[in-house]
Formats: C-alpha cells, structure tokens, sequence
C-alpha cells in the first residue's frame, strides 16, 4: 500500500456512524485514488482542532459536523463570502500554502434535496434548531424564496419558543425541517416537541438525520399523511459539493 500523501476527514464530535468515511472510501475507490484516504477527528472540544493540523501535514481538506461549525471558524484564515453570510463552515480547504479556508456546502445539499418536493403553496417553513446546520437551511430557503421563522427550546428575538407552536403554526407554515441531532442514533426515541397531528399531506417534514433511516419526527409526520425525506440525499449533494471545492471544480 503506497504512502498516504492525500488525507480527508471529518471533524466533530461522537461521530463513529459517520457516513463520509464510507463514502469518500467508495469515492477513491472508484476513482483508482489509491493514495488518497477519509478519516474520523472526533474530538470533545474545538480547542484540539490545532494539534490535528500539525499531526497530519499531508490533510488537503475536511468537512465539519455537529458541534463544530460555527466553533472552527476562528481557526480558519478565510471563509468564503456565502460561509460567512450564513455564519457557519461545514467544508474546510487546506490551499498550496497552507491556508485553512472554510466553506459551506450544507445549503447546497439541503437546497438540491428540498426542491424536487416543492409545489406552489409550499412559501413558508418552520426549523427546529438553531445551530450551524439551521443556519445553512435559512440560507437554502431564502434562494429558493421561502421565508421561515426558527423554533428554539426557549424563545429570543430570533425564534419562537416550542411551546409556541400550534395549529396556526402549522397552517402557516407548509414545511418543517428537524435541524437538531433529537432522533439520531443511538438516541431514536427522542423527537423535536411539536404537536404532530397538525400535520397534513400538504406539508413536508425534512430531517437532516439519515441514521436511523425514518426517524420518529418523520414517522409522526408520515401518519398525518404529510411527504417526508431524511438528510441522506442532501448528505451527497453536500460530499460531491466538498470534493468539487478541495479539486477547484466549484
């Protein structure tokens, strides 16, 4: 096996089920990249992100899951000028001289998985959560001319509180997107505290979480008869989106 001169990981936290060491596994794989590999960093707080740069001189590029992405970005000596609208970086690009510039390629993933679901009434949408990754949906909604209000578990200027939500919620809002991690593996019996049954085959439940595969947040959707999607396909968009950046094919 030739020396690795190309490393690729994933930086976050708790990550063992992470699905971009599969994936870019496959990638090089198909693509005769023997050379090249995708690792875990799985830390338990930001502040080892430097010992990792220095560990591993030959890293070319990284994503960046919960609960780093807004935390890594005073680490990085630039971000693009989308990253820094929305305020969190999920992909991270090590350039010839040894710059860290950060970039977001969640928006593009949530935006290209969203779409195919959409009809004309759907103009409104509610997201759970108000962490990096909600950060990269808002971002999505607005191009593609949704407007949205955050729900968080207490309410600020910037979001309405859970126990707010309700039937007019609901009616108001056509989409409902699970931007926090309640629901994914191992814990699957957690769920956002919404009042499911103001569901109605006129909306749409997005979940970012793909493990488990039908989360009890889409599962109490599903029975109101609304359509429903996990965060697998935009998990894609977003790993082709982070390659197509570390190769300068943007």
């Amino acid at each position: 096996m030739p020396k690795t001169k190309n490393r690729f990981g994933l930086l976050g936290k708790n990550i063992g089920y992470s699905f971009s060491v599969g994936y870019f596994a496959e990638k090089f794989k198909s693509l005769n990249l023997e050379d090249y590999e995708y690792v875990n960093f799985d830390i338990q707080s930001i502040e080892e992100f430097p010992e990792i740069i220095k560990n591993n001189p030959n890293l070319k590029g990284m994503n960046v899951t919960i609960p780093y992405k807004e935390a890594v970005i005073p680490y990085l000596d630039k971000i693009s000028k989308k990253a820094q609208r929305i305020g969190a970086v999920n992909t991270i690009k090590f350039t010839k001289k040894g710059k860290l510039k950060g970039y977001n390629s969640d928006f593009y993933g949530f935006k290209k998985s969203l779409k195919p679901l959409l009809e004309p009434h759907h103009k409104k949408a509610l997201i759970l959560g108000t962490g990096g990754a909600s950060k990269g949906v808002a971002f999505a909604l607005e191009e593609l001319g949704i407007t949205y209000t955050f729900v968080s578990r207490e309410a600020t200027d910037e979001s309405i509180g859970y126990k707010l939500v309700n039937a007019t919620t609901f009616d108001n809002h056509q989409i409902v997107i699970n931007c926090t991690p309640l629901g994914t593996s191992p814990n699957v019996d957690a769920f956002p505290p919404i009042p499911y049954e103001y569901f109605t085959p006129k909306h749409i439940a997005h979940d970012l979480i793909y493990n488990p595969e039908e989360t009890i947040f889409l599962r109490k959707a599903k029975k109101q008869g609304a359509k429903t999607k996990n965060g697998l396909e935009m998990l894609r968009y977003q790993a082709e989106k982070s390659w197509r950046i570390w190769n300068k094919i943007i």
